[in-house]
């Protein structure tokens, strides 16, 4: 089985080009990839945890790798890390998710950004690591990530991590940092759907929308053709009633030709009862433009699964595999490092045998060999 798996990793990442220089190279970067892998997901969150787990599994990386010098040192890890393209790493991930996922026609793909928190510097007070990926939420797979200085560049970041990805027939969704004419267009343009998220980025027709939604939702403006959809959920005496509200009705609406394929505008309003103890109710509304129908039923399921990115990728990442502590920052180390940590998040959430979660996966494929190899068999394409 070893064997088999190593033919798949090869396939999608033997034109990796390794930074090394020829007389320096006492360890291949396959097997240093591998056994970083590997690491991370039964535990290991940098670069010693790595040298540990190699040293304690070195049997059994033995049965599938050339190892004529033994396990890496970390500096060995830390300095491949650092000085790897994380391009080049990305573009081989990429086409190794896109073997292995299914279609993603009809799927609806989170695009949001994320903060290394502790990598914080702390002389410049900048993060030196924003990452905006993108989110297949039905597949629970990260399809690609692009690396950007700050949040206020995610603008910048989205286009780039959406021109290296297949979408077509896709629903992608983004908050409102990625709300902008050229993303829209961009997405139609790629073959998909869009639903972005409206606020303050873009006030003129948040105001225009809020003001019209509103009267809608209140019952101020009449007349207006549109569709409606409540759930209510209730748990530990707390209550939240979802009212969403679609229109197709924008005839009023100014200079929306500059939206390509705008369909529709969608309100969303959450009602929240604490009655646990404190007796507070709070109101949000929160407002959206897509090129999808007013369909308010399926958008209101399309703006919640949005959020599988924060709940299903994003805590995980910080819960279980301790991200959001990092702080490693020499050279490309943190980004690759985080595209490793995608990695293995892929792979576990692939291999469904085991029923519990992340945290406690990670901790089976350290303790189990068999486990460890049915999780990097998820990564091979059927």
């Amino acid at each position: 089985m070893g064997e088999g798996i190593m033919r798949g990793i090869r396939k999608h990442f033997v034109k990796l080009k390794d930074p090394r220089v020829e007389r320096t190279k006492k360890h291949s970067l396959e097997a240093i990839l591998t056994i970083a892998l590997c690491a991370v997901i039964c535990g290991a969150d940098g670069f010693a945890g790595m040298v540990r787990f190699g040293r304690a599994k070195e049997t059994f990386f033995r049965g599938f790798l050339d190892l004529p010098n033994g396990i890496p040192s970390d500096d060995t890890f830390r300095r491949v890390f650092a000085a790897l393209d994380p391009v080049g790493f990305r573009t081989c991930f990429v086409a190794w998710v896109q073997e292995i996922a299914a279609s993603v026609v009809g799927e609806v793909i989170a695009v949001d950004g994320k903060a290394l928190c502790h990598a914080l510097n702390q002389a410049t007070r900048k993060f030196p690591m924003y990452m905006v990926s993108a989110w297949a939420s039905a597949q629970h797979l990260t399809l690609g990530q692009v690396k950007t200085d700050d949040k206020s560049n995610e603008i910048e970041a989205i286009p780039r991590l959406l021109a290296i990805l297949d979408i077509v027939g896709s629903i992608i969704t983004i908050d409102a940092a990625g709300c902008q004419t050229a993303i829209a267009k961009q997405i139609i343009a790629q073959g998909a759907d869009y639903v972005l998220s409206l606020k303050e980025n873009q006030p003129n027709l948040e105001a225009d929308v809020r003001l019209f939604m509103g009267g809608v939702a209140d019952g101020a403006i009449r007349g207006v053709p549109h569709t409606f959809h409540e759930t209510v959920d209730g748990d530990h005496g707390r209550i939240e009633t979802r009212r969403v509200w679609a229109t197709d009705d924008l005839d009023w609406l100014d200079r929306k030709e500059r939206w390509t394929d705008l369909r529709s505008i969608v309100m969303v309003e959450s009602v929240r009862e604490d009655k646990s103890g404190r007796n507070e109710t709070t109101v949000e509304r929160r407002l959206y433009i897509t090129s999808l129908s007013p369909d308010a039923k399926r958008l209101g399921q399309i703006v919640r699964t949005h959020w599988s990115i924060e709940n299903s990728c994003h805590w995980v990442l910080d819960m279980a595999f301790n991200q959001d502590s990092s702080r490693i920052r020499r050279g490309h180390a943190a980004e690759n490092l985080s595209l490793v940590q995608r990695i293995a998040l892929n792979l576990l959430k692939r291999e469904t045998t085991c029923k519990n979660g992340v945290k406690i996966r990670r901790l089976a494929a350290g303790w189990d060999d068999d486990y460890l190899l049915r999780v990097l068999t998820a990564g091979v394409a059927a």
